[in-house]
């Protein structure tokens, strides 16, 4: 891509990836439930002046297969990254299911990834954290997680109106400040992939071992974290990458979009 980029549209395996930007660093931005790439509008009007920002809604989640496995994912970032920045790395900003399947492209493909942004889900399969929650989180996690699960196999079985109302009530009890016209239950297969091993499921993920800097960003603000006390320490020990911790909820760049961006840009650039 050239270093001048602008609203450029490209299509990868039947799913779209707008490249927005002037910066020869690529960034490319996957985000989580239940949401689609305009969860980064505010993010990357803070950052195309430094880099060319590329971002995607997740396939399934509006268009496509219905779902789609861990390593399917994996394939597909590996052609948009060798389109949109062909033998360069690029720094993956991730947020919600965004972390899991980033997470894991990047440890398989280490030499596509410079650096990773993360938001707020961290060691997802660690024992670490499984060991955090204490019972009436691994209730709260597992009750919200499998709602969310049986909304996606109603909608594909039975009816998808029943699927879509429920998930809307459970994004409605979370405070997920996505517009509640735009969530349907297409965007709940990685929970049908999380509890009932639909598309392979999880089971070949890793424990998140990255090669490469990390900047851990989360909200402090939770009934429960998505990360670790063990998986802090390890980031913010690790040279290079480091943590921080926002007064708010899961979706970060929302609530506090300042304060996330100048962190950012900090980190990314060693802008003050």
């Amino acid at each position: 891509m050239s270093s001048n980029t602008t609203d450029i549209c490209i299509t990868v395996q039947g799913t779209e990836v707008w490249l927005q930007g002037q910066g020869d660093e690529v960034i490319l931005m996957l985000h989580g439930w239940p949401d689609t790439r305009a969860l980064w509008d505010g993010t990357v009007a803070a950052l195309q002046d430094r880099a060319t920002c590329a971002r995607l809604t997740l396939p399934g989640f509006e268009t496509g297969p219905s779902a789609t496995s861990l390593d399917d994912m994996c394939r597909l970032l590996r052609q948009i990254v060798d389109r949109i920045s062909p033998g360069k790395p690029v720094t993956l900003m991730l947020h919600d299911w965004g972390c899991i399947f980033g997470y894991e492209f990047a440890m398989r493909h280490p030499d596509c990834v410079a650096r990773v942004v993360a938001v707020d889900v961290g060691d997802h399969n660690s024992g670490a954290l499984l060991r955090s929650w204490g019972t009436k989180e691994k209730l709260s996690v597992m009750g919200y997680q499998v709602w969310l699960a049986l909304a996606w196999k109603l909608g594909g079985h039975f009816s998808e109106k029943i699927g879509t109302r429920m998930t809307r009530a459970m994004a409605r009890w979370l405070r997920c400040p996505t517009d509640p016209a735009t969530i349907t239950n297409k965007m709940n297969y990685p929970y049908a992939m999380r509890w009932f091993g639909t598309a392979g499921g999880f089971k070949g993920a890793s424990q998140i071992q990255l090669p490469m800097p990390l900047l851990f960003v989360y909200g402090e603000r939770k009934p429960f974290m998505f990360h670790s006390a063990k998986w802090l320490e390890k980031v913010a020990a690790t040279p290079g990458s480091a943590v921080q911790g926002l007064p708010c909820g899961h979706w970060v760049m929302i609530s506090r979009p300042e304060a996330f961006h100048a962190r950012v840009r900090h980190w990314l650039w060693g802008e003050a």
